[in-house]
């Protein structure tokens, strides 16, 4: 299992970019963590906080595919670190001015999500220049879903070590400045300086004129709302077996799963249709959400969480692939960066959808929605998997300007179907 992410990381430029862009992202993934903890100890309430959270997410979804379509315009240098150091500036405006103004706060929280740059799309548009073999490219989309588990979990806990060592408006300043030296060595890199999008087709709607991509936005989007519920369904169920504690055991427990599915899947090499693959995992993914609404006691519902979590990095690392070959020409950042918000949208709906739930029949009803949104996400993938199948000549040997800056010709990468 190692050999396999051994031999992508030690591929020049690999290493870099993986660990540049999840230093890059630290901001994002710790924004919503910093920003109620700033505004706690700036005597704000927690629905001013929950507010400038909702204003940063809406912000960042809005944010990610319009800059994802100028890095496929301009390049990556031109667009990822002028959008990182405005951003941090953005969050330093805010640190430095608290919540009063009120507007100046939103309009810097907004600011903010706004230019968070898309490092994330970015990353993997640049595999297959990176990693000449196309089974390499799938390990490394699947190491990447699994970096990011990592990342969503190690990040919250580096916001505690800055408060506890220095303050709230310290974390923001530190985390964002952190984001910018990632976002940088990203973008000094050979790869990302050398990386051209394809030529592209004139056309207002970009990436989504893709009817493949709009399936597994479609997908996603419900395994989305699955997830946000499971984050309120799991209060409930954590206030009546041990607190907070139990709580903070739970979310762990589903990264964890995600990490280890995800290493599993990675290590390695898949044959067959992916379409019909991701119509397997979300088929699991669903089938093991299902026992969540079993509520055992906490160390049994922390072992079903963990199973909860097994299929979900397999199935992001599944569509990564699908969305390679279904992108339009010369739109493969900003298809990536449209799975990163529908995502996001897909959690704040589910957030905000079982909390009437929960209200309404307690946790048991809260712990059915994602078994519900994941059976929903499989009936979409069954609808369109005509849609999803390989695009006619995916097999094709061709050279591509955007995966290969010098235009070798690298077998089973299709220029014509794939970004």
């Amino acid at each position: 299992m190692a050999a396999g992410y051994l031999e992508i990381l030690r591929a020049r430029h690999a290493a870099r970019l993986l660990t540049g862009t999840l230093v890059g992202r630290l901001p994002n993934a710790t924004a919503a963590i910093a920003l109620v903890l700033f505004v706690r100890a700036e005597g704000g309430t927690y629905s001013l906080a929950g507010a400038l959270v909702a204003v940063y997410g809406i912000a960042n979804a809005v944010g990610q595919p319009v800059l994802g379509r100028l890095v496929d315009l301009h390049g990556q240098p031109r667009v990822q670190l002028p959008a990182a150091v405005l951003s941090a500036l953005a969050m330093a405006c805010f640190a430095f001015s608290g919540t009063d103004p009120l507007v100046l706060a939103y309009a810097c929280v907004a600011a903010a999500g706004l230019f968070t740059p898309p490092l994330e799309g970015g990353l993997r548009a640049l595999w297959p220049s990176v990693l000449r073999r196309e089974e390499q490219v799938h390990t490394a989309y699947a190491m990447d879903a699994v970096a990011q588990e990592v990342m969503f979990t190690v990040g919250p806990l580096l916001v505690t070590l800055c408060v506890a060592l220095w303050s709230e408006q310290a974390a923001l300043l530190v985390l964002n400045a952190v984001g910018v030296l990632g976002a940088l060595s990203v973008v000094v890199s050979g790869p990302s300086r050398a990386w051209r999008s394809a030529p592209r087709e004139a056309h207002w709607l970009g990436a989504l004129r893709s009817p493949g991509l709009l399936a597994l936005l479609g997908a996603f989007l419900f395994i989305g709302i699955a997830l946000g519920s499971i984050t309120v369904a799991s209060v409930p169920y954590a206030d009546d077996h041990g607190g907070d504690t139990v709580y903070g055991w739970l979310m762990a427990a589903l990264g964890l799963g995600a990490l280890i599915g995800g290493t599993v899947y990675g290590a390695r090499q898949w044959t067959g249709e992916p379409g019909r693959r991701l119509q397997v995992l979300v088929a699991l993914l669903a089938v093991c959400y299902l026992p969540l609404t079993l509520m055992p006691g906490a160390v049994a519902m922390v072992a079903l969480t963990v199973v909860a979590g097994l299929f979900l990095a397999p199935a992001i690392a599944c569509a990564f692939v699908l969305i390679d070959r279904h992108a339009p020409r010369g739109t493969v950042t900003e298809a990536f960066s449209w799975l990163v918000t529908t995502f996001t949208v897909g959690t704040s709906v589910g957030t905000g959808l079982a909390g009437p739930v929960v209200e309404a029949g307690g946790a048991l009803w809260g712990f059915a929605v994602p078994g519900a949104a994941g059976g929903v996400s499989l009936l979409v993938l069954l609808a369109t998997g005509r849609v999803l199948a390989a695009p006619a000549g995916g097999e094709v040997v061709a050279a591509s300007s955007e995966n290969d800056p010098n235009r070798a010709v690298e077998p089973r990468f299709s220029s014509g179907d794939r970004a």
